[in-house]
């Protein structure tokens, strides 16, 4: 199956998780993930706005208006799922019981801060539950598309308001996986067709290529 540019990205994230995890995915692409589970993966998703144990994206045979993600759009729930107020599900969230946090971004820079609320030019209402995931979960990955509109968006210092600070872990886009070390972002991956120079030249941090590089699996 040929997928487009988001879901090779989320088809990606998903090999990032392991059964049993507890995954909390952001709105819009990373919602996608739930998608490319593996098989015989077991990944309990919990979205910020009350719900635990969520399921596949529906199609248009079994849409439920009532039963939404935190950005809105309709999901499906498991039989073991469960639906809570807010204070419960921050109280997961804060309490640390996420495994990992699934996030878009509107930057990310080598020393693994985060800035994805204020969109320039654009009114907001703030950065919601992000600031909360990141720092309560025990590992933060970004999801994004590697530039926007042909500018970096992994840079030396972020330059829009931060979200959190030193709290992102990995990046995965369609070009490359990137963790974040105390040295630097360390390229793990690249995408196949793809040369360490062209994700370089996209790319305004300097990244610290791995031994060990290899090709992404989509």
């Amino acid at each position: 199956m040929s997928l487009d540019v988001k879901g090779r990205i989320a088809k990606r994230v998903a090999q990032e998780l392991s059964s049993g995890d507890v995954v909390n995915l952001g709105i819009g692409l990373p919602t996608l993930v739930g998608n490319y589970i593996e098989d015989g993966v077991e990944v309990i998703f919990q979205s910020e706005n009350g719900l635990i144990g969520l399921g596949p994206e529906p199609d248009e045979s079994n849409i439920d208006l009532d039963l939404t993600n935190a950005g809105g759009e309709p999901v499906t729930i498991f039989e073991h799922g469960a639906t809570f107020d807010s204070a419960t599900s921050f109280g997961i969230i804060r309490g640390g019981h996420v495994d990992v946090t699934v996030l878009g971004s509107l930057q990310v820079d080598e020393e693994g801060n985060l800035a994805n609320w204020i969109i320039p030019g654009k009114k907001v209402p703030g950065m919601g539950g992000a600031m909360d995931l990141v720092v309560g979960a025990k590992k933060v990955i970004i999801a994004m598309t590697h530039t926007a509109r042909g500018k970096a968006k992994i840079l030396t210092k972020c330059t829009l308001p931060f979200t959190a600070v030193k709290q992102v872990n990995m990046i995965i886009t369609e070009l490359g996986v990137m963790e974040v070390t105390s040295e630097g972002l360390l390229l793990k991956e690249i995408a196949p067709g793809t040369t360490v120079k062209e994700i370089q030249d996209l790319t305004e941090a300097k990244l610290i290529v791995n031994s060990d590089l290899k090709t992404m699996n989509f």
